[in-house]
């Protein structure tokens, strides 16, 4: 075991970062990348849409996709950060947004880790910069003793900053970005300076669109955003696909065997969130109540992922209905005042009548009991 601080291989990481998980495809697109880059961009546009939506080199090698969905929306999203806008993405919960950014991070720059995580104590030098005590009492304000915010060191850089869940950074607090985006210039007052902005530098911010009313941005902030908006997945099959790739992923750096025959409990996953996200059966047929959650496409990643794990530690290995049944429970009953009534009516008028679902519908039944 490394000694904190020592270099952990990426083999041992839990989750590596995306630059490092996909680091052999970036090289391969790098290698053979001839479209004009803009300065400091490890790729060029082309290449960094190539690498989110997946395709085939000229030289046989395949790029997986990091993002299911309108090609349009990624090249909108790319181009911007091309420009001096930064890129705002708005969508509900589970439709890919920290994800997005993060590759789009790791294939313009290199880095995905420069990072502010929002939060409602998010203080203003997590944006701007902060301090060492020690040498700032010692010998007094001075560039030894700043200590610099992950948005000046990629101003300094000339690469690509994240900040996520903006809309839940204090108002105050959001404000500090004004200045960086119109400007490109971060003034530091206490010693008489500025940092300017060299070219390369971009940030993306991700922002729940549920979540209007908590910090909503100024308009001010607003207008110097280019906002891009995530839909959930379009069709059934599109959301089947992503969780599939996902949980694939996902069980590989667990070290999960792959689930023989897993799609048909996949799909039928996808299917209740679909339909109780909706509000009416796939086919049209029949209305149905929607609980408070929002049943997001991660979310249904992180149930089929624990069936997984369930079925290969305490079953066959093959992914069943009753090892999803409670993860679904969990996902749809929030509040189990209103949620668990909606649940249970899904249950008898969908699920129950349903050709081939029986299996599904006891093991939900006996969760729920």
């Amino acid at each position: 075991m490394p000694a904190f601080g020592e270099q952990t291989s990426a083999a041992d990481v839990l989750r590596p970062h995306a630059e490092d998980a996909f680091a052999a495809e970036l090289a391969a697109l790098a290698a053979r990348d001839d479209h004009p880059r803009p300065a400091r961009w490890k790729l060029s546009p082309w290449a960094v849409a190539t690498y989110l939506l997946g395709g085939t080199l000229s030289d046989g090698t395949v790029i997986s996709p990091k993002y299911v969905g309108p090609r349009r929306i990624v090249e909108v999203a790319v181009t911007t950060l091309a420009t001096d806008r930064a890129l705002l993405l708005l969508g509900v919960p589970g439709t890919a947004k920290t994800w997005v950014s993060e590759h789009l991070a790791a294939a313009v720059s290199g880095d995905s880790t420069l990072l502010v995580q929002g939060t409602a104590g998010t203080p203003e030098e997590a944006i701007r910069y902060g301090w060492n005590y020690a040498r700032l009492l010692a010998h007094g304000p001075s560039r030894d003793a700043l200590v610099p915010s992950p948005v000046m060191r990629a101003m300094t850089e000339g690469t690509t900053v994240r900040v996520e869940e903006l809309t839940r950074i204090p108002a105050d607090v959001q404000d500090t970005l004004i200045t960086i985006l119109s400007e490109k210039t971060l003034p530091i007052p206490e010693l008489g300076q500025e940092v300017q902005a060299v070219r390369g530098f971009n940030l993306i911010a991700t922002a729940n669109d549920r979540d209007r009313g908590v910090n909503d941005l100024s308009s001010a902030l607003r207008r110097r955003f280019n906002t891009v908006v995530l839909p959930l997945p379009a069709s059934a099959e599109a959301e089947v696909d992503i969780v599939t790739r996902r949980v694939d992923q996902i069980g590989r750096s667990l070290d999960l065997p792959s689930a023989p025959d897993g799609t048909d409990e996949i799909r039928r996953v996808v299917t209740v969130f679909r339909e109780l996200r909706d509000g009416l059966t796939s086919d049209g047929r029949t209305k149905v109540k929607s609980p408070s959650g929002t049943l997001s496409t991660a979310e249904a990643i992180s149930v089929v992922t624990g069936g997984l794990a369930l079925s290969a530690h305490f079953g066959d290995g093959v992914l069943r209905p009753g090892d999803v049944a409670a993860g679904v429970l969990g996902a749809v009953v929030r509040d189990p005042g209103t949620d668990r009534v909606v649940w249970q009516e899904y249950l008898e008028t969908v699920v129950r009548e349903r050709d081939g679902w029986q299996d599904f519908y006891r093991a939900c039944r006996e969760v729920t009991a």
